[in-house]
């Protein structure tokens, strides 16, 4: 279904008529990175490189008539050595005014940034806080409709999304099926506050994963079924604000994402950050925090009983370790716009890990974004 959609949608957009306006844009990421001595982080290391956040994008877009249009998005990721991928790829229709229907592959409008998301040139940091958005689901085959309308000095904006997704995260497969998300934002010409709720049937596949599942599933074919994520319910709960009097700023997100009859701890995760704008100059600090680290399984495992309890526990917490998380990242930023579409800048990151103190890094990156 989704290969078949997503090549209707490119069929449509290479169909436009000859007379249609085709509007072809595009922005890129020239971002280096370097850690302490011995330090990882973010898939950076004491080596500076630019490829692990550097990227490529051209998107096209025109219009089928009067209310129909079509958008592609191709983007070129330095780490994946810049091979060319189809980000978005969909067609919309404006039903009125203020109503858009769009089906296709395209952007989830899960946090405040989401529709921006690759655009560095339009955020203050060199990367929008991982801790936050670091999601295996941004993109999704399906369909969208989005609301608009004004009441006397506020904009509201409803949205909602359906489709299915399908990730490579953690050296695994996840899939989504029976995906669902809605939205609300209220703002005005200086505040804004959003929330966003979703839910999917999740499955995970990880070869080192279900290898250990099945064989707790040959001791106790129900707990393995506990453990395992196979069309199990996941949610997904943010809520945001934003606050920008031009001079300052100060915004903040924070999100929930569960997936509770599973070996995967409930995932909490927020930023805040704060900054002026002096001219062509904009410093601005950032912390975040990420909570992940809930051993689950442990009641589930204790209704077993002795001896499967004590054979079982170091598989099951083996697991819990492999994706517990709790850490928090204090990041200073300043940016340079050299021109009305090209920035410059420089950011450093410090990463604490609660859980193992051997995390711990610092991160200096320096980015050139542009948008043409």
């Amino acid at each position: 279904m989704k290969k078949s959609l997503i090549v209707a949608m490119l069929s449509t957009a290479v169909a436009l008529p000859a007379h249609a306006d085709i509007r072809i844009n595009g922005f890129a990421n020239l971002v280096g990175g370097v850690t302490g001595s011995e330090e990882s982080l973010y898939g950076y290391d004491d080596t500076f490189n630019f490829s692990e956040e550097s990227l490529f994008a051209l998107q096209a877009s025109g219009s089928i008539n009067e209310r129909m249009s079509a958008t592609v998005q191709i983007l070129a990721r330095g780490a994946d050595d810049y091979s060319p991928n189809f980000e978005w790829a969909y067609v919309s229709y404006r039903m009125t005014n203020r109503a858009t229907f769009s089906a296709g592959r395209f952007r989830l409008p899960l946090f405040k940034y989401s529709d921006s998301l690759d655009i560095g040139y339009s955020h203050h940091w060199v990367s929008v806080p991982q801790a936050v958005y670091d999601v295996p689901f941004n993109n999704i085959d399906g369909f969208r409709l989005d609301y608009s309308d004004f009441v006397g000095d506020w904009e509201i904006k409803l949205g909602g999304a359906v489709g299915a997704f399908e990730n490579e995260v953690s050296g695994g497969v996840i899939t989504g099926d029976n995906t669902y998300m809605v939205n609300a934002e209220l703002s005005n010409d200086w505040f804004s506050v959003r929330a966003v709720y979703g839910g999917t049937e999740a499955t995970f596949s990880q070869a080192q994963l279900d290898a250990v599942v099945g064989q707790i599933g040959q001791a106790n074919a129900g707990f393995a079924d506990f453990l395992a994520i196979d069309e199990d319910t996941a949610n997904f709960v943010g809520v945001g604000f934003n606050i920008d009097r031009f001079n300052w700023f100060l915004s903040g997100e924070y999100t929930n994402i569960e997936i509770a009859d599973s070996y995967t701890p409930t995932d909490e995760a927020m930023f805040v950050t704060a900054g002026f704008r002096a001219g062509k100059w904009t410093p601005s600090l950032t912390y975040s925090v990420f909570e992940g680290d809930e051993v689950k399984g442990v009641e589930e495992l204790a209704a077993l009983g002795q001896p499967l309890e004590a054979a079982l526990t170091p598989a099951v917490l083996g697991i819990n370790a492999q994706f517990a998380q709790n850490y928090q990242v204090a990041t200073a930023t300043i940016r340079y716009d050299y021109a009305a579409n090209f920035a410059v800048k420089l950011e450093f990151s410090q990463y604490t890990d609660d859980l193992v103190e051997a995390r711990d890094a610092s991160l200096a990156r320096f980015a050139i974004n542009y948008v043409f």
